[in-house]
């Protein structure tokens, strides 16, 4: 069976992306959630799932030293162009990026690379079904790695358990964990906000999303703050073949959803049972 990838994304952090996502949740029948956001993991908040599952996840390494082999040559300090290690000669991890040169260029052979924790990996349940999500360590790089474990864990529990639907709470901006989250994707829905920096940031992740996945829609959220920027990026999706799927208003009652880790289209039913909304979840479930 073929698993449809919904990636929900946006331009930049504090659209709304994740409210959006957790909102959607609830409405996906037979659906695996990921969040793939993992330098910042937050949809496991609202959907409070029941951790079954944890691994490690390394995706750098770094140099080590055997003292004990070490000659104090220093070539090895004389390599390295990240200024990672000192005439002692002793390593400053956080400045290692693991390009291997030191272990290289070292006549004793004293310098090897080791593999270094730099998330983990967490495998649940919640209330609407399975979930994977993942947290990078701070500090840590590769989160385009972890992002492409977290889409393949979910998209192999979907195929394992025959459910049609992946939805995954994308990274925010333009960065390799955007192009991870949503590369060979069946469906993008970009989230972006009425504001001038909304509209611009809405411009470069169009064309992100036009070069690395399929079909891409635009939701305009808190639309009414600013109806002539609204009207501005409806233009700007429509000449991108991304048209604007649905524009959510501002609500007082979806803060307060969210402030009390409630998921908003369940707590704000009006909103959410409209024929725009209805309109919305069609169109991303179409085949």
């Amino acid at each position: 069976m073929k698993v449809k990838e919904i990636v929900v994304i946006s331009g930049k952090g504090g659209t709304g992306k994740t409210t959006f996502t957790a909102s959607l949740a609830p409405f996906l029948k037979d659906v695996v959630i990921a969040d793939c956001d993992v330098d910042a993991p937050d949809l496991h908040i609202l959907l409070n799932p029941r951790i079954e599952e944890e691994s490690i996840f390394s995706g750098s390494a770094k140099a080590r030293i055997d003292e004990d082999l070490c000659t104090r040559c220093n070539l090895c300090a004389e390599h390295c162009r990240f200024g990672a290690i000192d005439k002692t000669p002793r390593i400053n991890p956080m400045k290692c990026e693991g390009c291997g040169v030191c272990e290289y260029i070292c006549p004793a052979d004293a310098i090897t690379l080791k593999d270094v924790t730099t998330g983990k990996v967490y495998k649940g349940i919640t209330e609407y079904g399975p979930m994977v999500h993942a947290r990078l360590v701070p500090g840590e790089e590769t989160s385009g790695k972890l992002v492409s474990r977290v889409r393949n864990e979910a998209k192999k529990r979907a195929e394992s358990e025959e459910k049609p639907y992946v939805l995954i709470d994308g990274s925010p901006g333009i960065g390799c964990n955007v192009i991870s989250s949503i590369t060979g994707a069946s469906t993008v829905v970009i989230v972006t906000e009425p504001t001038l920096s909304g509209l611009h940031d809405l411009k470069r992740v169009l064309e992100v999303a036009a070069r690395f996945s399929g079909k891409a829609y635009v939701v305009i959220n808190k639309y009414d703050l600013s109806r002539e920027m609204s009207e501005k990026i409806e233009i700007e999706a429509e000449k991108s073949g991304a048209p604007v799927l649905m524009k959510l208003p501002f609500d007082k009652k979806i803060v307060q959803a969210v402030t009390g880790k409630k998921i908003p289209s369940l707590a704000e039913e009006e909103l959410f049972l409209s024929a725009g909304w209805k309109n919305l979840l069609k169109t991303l479930t179409a085949e």
